[in-house]
């Protein structure tokens, strides 16, 4: 049972977020790894060493709150600026006052929200300042900021990795919201720990998020007196559905397709499911995934289940006849019969190893026995002279050289023992043989 007042705070109209953000770092919540006693971060900023950073992570895990508090224990002045509204020439005439300011000893602390959405010359505008220390800059971006920041910034900032908060977290957070007489004040919120904690599982490590759904549930309450009770009824109506964190366009999009490759080529199928999952339920295009699946069959398994590949294809054009949300049981079946198939990555290392010897070895020209003669003056050159049809000869072999002067003898194809490749093995050590008797 927690206390509030009579929703005097928001009759302001001012977030439960924000009325009970962390002024602080003891009343800060995660991030224990940069802020816990003796960490990295928390020494920077207890011995005011505060020098210009970028925080990268998830949404709702602190980055604007643990720029304010920064800003505060140093005594610093704090600006904040958005993409939307940032103007190269606002961004300058705000700047050169940072340096007026700072030649009178007052720091002028600046925080860039979502950082990654400003162009390259926003980005440029604050670098001056960043390097004669006229401004202490604080990014924040939920992007990977070694594609997104210039580099020419980048350099001169520190980067530090938030993570998402984990369930314990929040429910600390919760509790300390509830308790905080900016919260609710003096007014009774009857709320159990179940509820408490069925919205830190909604939640999914974001602060916000989670702080806003108390704030609807509280609402939404049942109101007698000075009490508001909240069920978990009248809550399962705000957490009927996750939302999930993914970005078509961004670093997630690859982190996932990436975490659904290695999956399948550690042929654990449930793993690989829920990757595939994850996806879906982030809005991402079935054919990308049916692409990449293709692609899979050939790199990861080739020949040892040559049956793969047709299974990606036919599933390729299940999902372009289809389209989704019928074709999502057409990708989980190739997804759990690439996970299962035998696995071979002899296919593309002799793709590579032969595009290597391409690159670095002399364009030699085709031995002119191997040569079409379309034409009789290309008969008369030679072309096509000397030529050895395999089906003629007993072993259907011959002892023709086909490969050019600079790569003969090179192997690429290296096939392994795994499913069917153990025939292709097989067949190839004959060949092998027979040329070896008969060179």
């Amino acid at each position: 049972m927690h206390q509030e007042s009579l929703f005097s705070n928001q009759s302001q109209n001012v977030p439960l977020a924000s009325r009970v953000r962390p002024k602080d770092l003891d009343q800060f919540v995660g991030q224990q790894h940069l802020l816990g006693e003796g960490k990295i971060l928390r020494e920077i900023i207890e011995t005011d060493q505060v020098s210009s950073m970028i925080f990268w992570g998830p949404p709702g895990v602190g980055k604007t709150t643990l720029a304010e508090i920064i800003a505060h224990q140093t005594h610093s002045s704090f600006l904040s600026f958005s993409a939307v509204d940032s103007s190269i020439s606002k961004i300058k005439k705000i700047m050169k006052q940072a340096e007026l300011d700072r030649e009178v000893g007052q720091r002028t602390m600046v925080f860039v929200d979502e950082i990654h959405r400003f162009n390259k010359a926003q980005q440029d505008a604050f670098l001056p300042y960043v390097e004669r220390g006229s401004i202490i800059l604080i990014g924040a971006t939920t992007e990977n900021p070694s594609f997104e920041i210039n580099s020419a910034l980048l350099s001169r900032c520190k980067v530090f990795v938030l993570h998402e908060l984990k369930q314990d977290d929040i429910v600390t957070l919760l509790n300390n919201a509830l308790s905080n007489p900016a919260g609710y004040g003096n007014r009774t919120i009857k709320i159990t720990k179940d509820e408490i904690q069925a919205i830190a599982n909604f939640a999914d490590g974001d602060a916000r998020t989670a702080l806003n759904t108390l704030e609807m549930a509280v609402l939404n309450g049942d109101k007698q007196g000075n009490e508001t009770t909240v069920t978990m009824a009248d809550l399962s109506q705000l957490i009927t559905r996750k939302f999930s964190l993914y970005d078509k366009n961004g670093e997630e999009h690859y982190n996932i397709i990436s975490a659904l490759h290695k999956s399948m080529r550690n042929s654990d199928v449930d793993a690989a499911i829920y990757w595939l999952s994850r996806m879906l339920a982030g809005g991402e295009d079935p054919l990308y995934i049916a692409r990449r699946l293709v692609r899979f069959a050939s790199e990861d398994i080739g020949l040892a289940d040559t049956n793969a590949l047709n299974v990606a294809i036919n599933v390729f054009q299940a999902c372009q006849f289809l389209g989704m949300p019928e074709c999502d049981v057409h990708l989980v079946e190739a997804v759990t019969y690439l996970s299962l198939a035998p696995k071979s990555n002899a296919i593309y290392k002799a793709r590579l190893a032969a595009a290597k010897d391409v690159k670095q070895t002399a364009n030699d020209p085709v031995p002119l026995h191997i040569r079409n003669a379309p034409t009789k003056l290309m008969k008369d050159l030679g072309y096509g002279e000397g030529y050895e049809l395999a089906h003629n000869a007993k072993d259907k072999l011959t002892t023709m050289k086909t490969m050019p002067p600079s790569v003969d003898g090179h192997e690429y194809y290296l096939p392994t023992s795994e499913g069917h490749e153990k025939r292709f093995k097989d067949r190839l050590n004959q060949i092998k043989a027979w040329h070896k008797q008969n060179g």
